[in-house]
């Protein structure tokens, strides 16, 4: 889990909104993708881990991974939501 401090001064590098954490839906919605194949990150690189935790941007459009703790905020590494099938 990601602290809350650190939770609150956290944006995306890109547009600099505010992120929150994934909820459920959103974190089953990618992992179904990630299992079926389908998702690549921004960086063109196929994720193939699934996601326990995961930080939405405001506009929920990106997602960035929490691995072990750690988010990582990395333009390359955001998940566009936008390609994911509902």
């Amino acid at each position: 889990m990601v602290d809350p401090e650190l939770l609150e001064i956290l944006v995306c590098p890109e547009t600099k909104q505010p992120v929150r954490p994934a909820d459920a839906q959103v974190l089953e919605r990618v992992n179904a993708a990630i299992r079926a194949g389908g998702v690549v990150n921004r960086g063109g690189e196929t994720v193939s881990e699934p996601l326990e935790e995961g930080l939405l941007r405001e506009d929920g459009r990106v997602l960035y991974a929490v691995r072990d703790g750690i988010p990582i905020m990395l333009i390359d590494e955001g998940i566009d939501l936008s390609g994911l099938s509902a």
